[in-house]
């Protein structure tokens, strides 16, 4: 049998052994043609403008991909960048070589693309976050790198901010234990964990970053003034939007570090005002028991060397302010359906089969158990937390008073007249002693027997108030002085402290007779009507710049201020009209009416019209048991009448007669006659 022609078989590789080329034979220097042709050197026949790049396939058709600008390489494409570079890429050389570039790009071009990066990945992130959760490390990176432009980052926080408030869900996200870690899921249910856990990290390295901006490491260097405060902004702005979140503490830290500084500028009040917002919408009181530990720990610190308004923010906490009425134990009122003409819409009934029927009515049960749980756990832990705030607040308010600050007396006191109704009455006593005492030495004060003595001047950098509390001591004086008296009446205001007072032995007939006493000074002063929100008055030219600025900043920083009238009219009227103890004496009534009168000819317009119209609710009420006064035929005392005796029983009221009422009918104001006319004809009534 012939065989068939044999296959030529050609070598691959050529021999191991042969070490030098001239040794090999023809057919092996043949083989190797493929090999030089392929090291020769290829000619760039590209062109300078030609687009080489493969068009991009989107949801709107096909896009031709733009062409690559010359001068720049595949590292500057993106200004931006992508994961996988800077995993690629190492601290070498070329790291070294993309920073030295970085800064060449125009300012306004990096800009430009910042915004257009941030713009795909924001809507991204839109779209799908559970697929683009990894964009927000890639915003990150744009506020870390060193030769990022200011502007860059503040749009790179900005635009986390954005995303956060968006992607963040209602509930708080818990850490994963171990037996979470190691035990078997679904797996929609690890992809739920997954994404939860990045962006709980995704948010931890924002919240950081922000407490790096806005108090710099000495590694990190002085940070930007404007950047600074963005970075504050932004705390204010997440602290708002997702209370709830985690993270919530770094936050708040953020804001009251900021607060402990006594330097007011747009940055303090931001964060002043952040957190007067937060107290105002907490419904639960979690965020503002949290608040009020490191305020209250802050104070601490400081030793209260701080600014007033701090403590007003306390005037906004929802303190069981909810719960002052009564609900009803037989019924629960409800919102009832507008049904027209008075019939009832019929429903569409559905058919159950009786077992359906049956588990339907458990269900229902169930159900309104598990509400009627939830509601009471959430009153309970409500009421618990109002109560601690509670105990914070007052802690401070008691230290301080302890301590006598005059510069935060006022704020002090009209927290104590806003939420007097809430201190328990164990410490009724030691209240009032510690107003007595603040009278006293705010009246000496006045005088200018003690001066600026109590007035401690610390050398602090940022410490610019020293100069207006000198010069606003007498006014503040008078302020504190009354806002003492207004907290003493409302002591009994509140919790039915009228009725036990008998027990408590409660006496306030020393904030009677210094408010008797302090009616003619008052009806002199001539801040009688300030109000810093409304009053157009120029400022002092002898004193300084800086003691401008913070007695304007100090006054309009009031939360509920008000006028020293104002102030003085809610003292009058439990004095005068309150039945709390009973009817007031008639030796009390007769002398306030006089030194009211005569006080009214010295008053501002809107002020006297103010005490006459107290003083025609006093002769509606008591008209007959001082009617005596109007009408000089029907004295019912001998003597002469003291008009600038310090005690009411020392007057001798009832030997005098009100002749300011003929005075006021030829008054310049119209409704200042009418008012006058008005109290003469309640007079001649009830004669």
């Amino acid at each position: 049998m012939a065989r068939g022609p044999e296959v030529k078989r050609r070598r691959l590789s050529p021999p191991a052994d042969v070490e030098d080329s001239s040794s090999r034979s023809k057919a092996d220097q043949e083989w190797d043609v493929e090999q030089d042709y392929e090291r020769r050197p290829r000619k760039n026949t590209k062109k300078a403008g030609e687009n080489a790049r493969l068009p991009i396939k989107t949801s709107e058709g096909f896009v031709q991909a733009e062409a690559q600008p010359a001068d720049q390489g595949e590292e500057t494409d993106s200004f931006l960048g992508t994961d996988d570079d800077e995993e690629d890429g190492s601290e070498g050389e070329d790291g070294e070589e993309s920073e030295e570039e970085a800064p060449k790009i125009p300012v306004k071009l990096q800009i430009l693309q910042a915004k257009e990066e941030l713009a795909k990945m924001a809507t991204l992130i839109n779209e799908d976050p559970e697929e683009h959760i990894s964009l927000f490390k890639t915003m990150a990176e744009m506020v870390s790198k060193k030769y990022t432009p200011v502007t860059v980052k503040k749009l790179a926080l900005a635009s986390q901010a954005a995303l956060y408030k968006d992607v963040i869900p209602g509930y708080r996200i818990r850490p994963l234990s171990e037996e979470d870690q190691t035990g078997r899921v679904s797996k929609e249910v690890r992809k739920l964990r997954d994404f939860e856990q990045s962006l709980v990290a995704g948010y931890r390295g924002y919240v950081q970053k922000l407490a790096t901006l806005v108090k710099p490491s000495k590694e990190d260097g002085p940070t930007d003034a404007g950047l600074r405060s963005f970075a504050i902004s932004m705390a204010c702005t997440m602290l708002l939007a997702v209370p709830h979140f985690n993270f919530r503490s770094e936050l708040l830290k953020i804001l009251v570090n900021r607060l402990a500084r006594r330097k007011l500028d747009a940055d303090y009040v931001k964060c002043r005002e952040t957190m007067e917002d937060v107290f105002a919408k907490d419904d639960d009181g979690t965020v503002s028991l949290e608040a009020v530990r490191l305020l209250a720990k802050m104070l601490k610190a400081r030793d209260f060397h701080i600014h007033p308004s701090v403590l007003d923010t306390f005037l906004h906490l929802r303190l069981l302010g909810e719960f002052h009425l009564k609900a009803s134990r037989d019924r629960v009122d409800r919102e009832e359906e507008e049904v027209p003409h008075g019939k009832k819409p019929k429903q569409k009934r559905e058919f159950r089969t009786k077992r359906e029927r049956k588990v339907q009515k458990e269900r229902k049960e169930v159900e309104k158990d598990m509400r009627q749980a939830d509601a009471v756990v959430s009153h309970e832990q409500r009421d618990k937390n109002q109560a601690e705030t509670l105990k914070l607040v007052f802690g401070l308010y008691f230290r301080i008073l302890k301590l006598r600050i005059p510069e935060l007396m006022g704020p002090v006191l009209e927290g104590l007249a806003k939420y007097a109704h809430l201190i328990n009455q164990d410490f009724f006593g030691d209240l009032l002693e510690a107003l007595k005492d603040l009278i006293n030495h705010a009246e000496r004060e006045e005088m200018g027997v003690e001066g600026d003595q109590e007035v401690v001047n610390e050398e602090d950098d940022e410490d610019e108030d020293n100069v207006t509390i000198a010069e606003s001591a007498a006014r503040d004086a008078r302020r504190r002085t009354l806002l003492c008296t207004v907290t003493a009446f409302a002591l009994l205001e509140g919790q039915e402290a009228s009725k036990a007072a008998a027990g408590l032995h409660l006496d306030l007939n020393f904030f009677i007779k210094h408010l008797y006493r302090s009616l003619y000074s008052l009806s002199m002063n001539p801040d009688v009507e300030f109000n810093p929100d409304t009053a157009l008055r120029l400022p002092d030219p002898n004193s300084s710049a800086e003691g401008k600025q913070l007695s304007e900043s100090r006054s309009k920083n009031k939360v509920n201020f008000q006028t020293p009238m104002v102030l003085l009219l809610r003292c009058l009227q439990p004095t005068l009209l309150s039945r709390a103890h009973g009817n007031p004496p008639p030796s009390r009534l007769a002398s306030f009416s006089k030194r009211l009168m005569t006080t009214s000819l010295q008053l501002p317009e809107k002020s006297a019209l103010a005490t006459l119209a107290l003083m025609n609710q006093v002769s509606k009420y008591h008209g007959r048991r001082i009617s005596s006064l109007w009408h000089t035929e029907e004295r019912k005392g001998d003597g002469v009448f003291n008009a600038f005796a310090a005690d009411i029983e020392a007057t001798n009221v009832f030997a005098g007669t009100v002749w300011e009422g003929e005075l006021l009918r030829v008054h310049y104001c119209p409704q200042v006659r009418e008012a006058a006319v008005e109290i003469e004809k309640m007079m001649m009534s009830s004669k």
